[in-house]
C-alpha cells in the first residue's frame, strides 16, 4: 500500500510539475549590493511537518524550498549567498528533529540523548552524517542563519536553545566521554538570526476542534493522505509528546515556548501568513484565490473555532485569521517573549522583529502547491537584510 501511495505522489508532483513547465512561472531577478553587506554566514533552512530537504530523493523532482516555482536554493545561491535544505523527521517531535539538524551540520550521528531516548522509548541514535555535513563548517567563526517554516519554527528555536544551554537532563545522564558536545551549552553565538517562518509558536486550533464538521472532498482528503504518507515514517513505542502533534497543541506549545528563550547573541524575525478575510459575523472564511484548495475547509474551521484548551487558555477572537493551518496570531511571536513590529532602523538582538503580515496561506512561503508564489524576492531581500546588521 505504502508503495503505491509513493506512485500516486509521484504521478500527481510529475502531472502538476508538466503543467508549471508548460505554462512558466515568471521569475523575477533580484540584485543585490554585496558590498553593503557586513557578513554572509550560511544560510540553514528547516522544513515543516510532513516536509523533505536535500537528503531526500523526492527534493530533487520537487523542492520544498520554491516547490513547482523552482529551487530556491539553487536561486539564492546563484546571486551570492550560501544557503542549504536541512532534511529533519517529517513528525518527529522538535528535539529529535534539533539533534538531526545537529548532525548535519557537524557531520557526524544523530545522538538524540541518554536521557531523553530512555524516557521516549526509542534508540540513542539515528542517522550517520559522517562524512557528508550539510555545510562546509560550523563554529564561532563558520556561523549560521535558520529559517524554519511552520513546525520547523519550533525545531530552529530547540536548536538554538540547546546550543546556548545544553541539556542538564544529557550532562547528569551521560559519561563524560560519551557527551556529545551538542548537549554542553555555550554555543549560542554560534547562531547570528533564527527566522520563523509561518511556525506555529503558540499552537493551533486546527488542533483544538478535533475536525468537526470537516468539509474536505475525497479529493483533498486523499492528496493530504498521500502527502502525509510518503513522508510519515513508522513510529515505534515511543511516547505521545515526543511526536511534533504534541507540540501544536496550545497548551503544550505554551509549555515549550517556556523552554525555549530568546537569546541575546542572536537576531531574531518572524513571518506570519493569512489568507483569510473576515465575514460580516465575525467569523473569517478562506480566501479562495490566495488559498490552497487542501486548505479551504480547515481554514473555516479555525477562522469560526473559539473557546477555552483543557489548561484553561482562552480563545478568542484574536485567534480566527489564519492561514489555513495556523493561526495568524500565534506565527507572529512567541506569547510572553521579547517582541516588536520590524523597524528597520531599529532592529536588534534578543528581540522579535515581527515582519508585516504575508498575504498567502501556509504553503505560500515554501512556494506553493497548486498557487505558485514567486517568493524569491521576498528571501533575497530578507537575506540581503540579515547581511546588512553588525555581526
Amino acid at each position: 500500500m505504502q508503495a503505491i501511495l509513493h506512485h500516486l505522489i509521484y504521478k500527481v508532483i510529475s502531472l502538476v510539475l508538466s503543467i508549471t513547465m508548460l505554462f512558466g512561472v515568471g521569475e523575477t531577478a533580484l540584485q543585490v549590493d554585496q558590498s553593503a553587506w557586513n557578513t554572509n554566514y550560511s544560510y540553514v533552512f528547516v522544513h515543516g511537518l510532513s516536509g523533505w530537504g536535500s537528503y531526500d530523493d523526492v527534493y530533487k523532482l520537487m523542492p520544498y524550498w520554491g516547490m513547482f516555482g523552482g529551487d530556491l536554493m539553487e536561486y539564492l545561491n546563484n546571486r551570492g549567498f550560501h544557503t542549504y535544505a536541512a532534511s529533519v523527521g517529517p513528525t518527529d517531535s522538535a528535539w529529535d528533529r534539533a539533534c538531526e539538524l545537529y548532525a548535519q551540520l557537524t557531520g557526524t550521528v544523530t545522538d538524540y540523548g541518554v536521557a531523553h531516548s530512555e524516557r521516549c522509548k526509542h534508540e540513542r541514535f539515528g542517522k550517520d552524517f559522517t562524512g557528508r555535513a550539510l555545510i562546509p563548517a560550523f563554529d564561532e567563526t563558520n556561523k549560521i542563519n535558520l529559517l524554519g517554516h511552520s513546525f520547523g519554527g519550533a525545531t530552529v528555536r530547540m536548536f538554538a536553545a540547546v546550543m546556548a544551554q545544553g541539556s542538564a537532563e544529557e550532562r547528569a545522564a551521560t559519561d563524560p566521554a560519551e557527551l556529545s558536545p551538542y548537549f554542553v551549552g555555550g554555543k549560542g553565538g554560534w547562531i547570528h538570526s533564527v527566522t520563523s517562518l509561518a511556525a506555529p509558536h503558540n499552537g493551533t486550533t486546527a488542533y483544538s476542534d478535533d475536525g468537526k464538521a470537516d468539509e474536505q472532498t475525497p479529493l483533498q482528503k486523499a492528496l493530504g493522505d498521500m502527502m502525509s504518507s510518503y513522508n510519515n515514517r513508522t513510529f515505534d513505542d515511543r511516547i505521545e509528546s515526543d511526536h511534533a502533534n504534541y507540540d501544536m497543541y496550545i497548551d503544550n506549545a505554551l509549555a515549550l515556548n517556556e523552554k525555549l528563550p530568546v537569546f541575546a547573541d542572536t537576531y531574531y524575525f518572524s513571518y506570519a501568513c493569512s489568507a483569510t478575510e473576515k465575514q460580516a459575523d465575525g467569523t473569517y472564511k478562506a480566501i479562495n484565490s490566495k488559498m490552497e484548495f487542501l486548505f479551504r475547509s480547515s481554514a473555516n474551521r479555525i477562522g469560526a473555532f473559539t473557546g477555552v484548551t483543557d489548561g484553561g487558555y482562552v480563545i478568542d477572537e484574536t485567534w480566527l485569521e489564519n492561514d489555513g493551518l495556523v493561526n495568524t496570531i500565534s506565527a507572529k511571536a512567541p506569547f510572553g517573549q521579547p517582541q516588536q513590529d520590524y523597524d528597520a532602523d531599529r532592529v536588534t538582538k534578543g528581540v522579535w522583529n515581527i515582519m508585516p503580515t504575508i498575504l498567502g496561506d501556509h504553503m505560500s512561503l515554501e512556494g506553493g502547491l497548486f498557487h505558485v508564489n514567486d517568493i524569491k524576492c521576498l528571501y533575497t531581500e530578507h537575506l540581503d537584510r540579515i547581511n546588512r546588521l553588525p555581526a
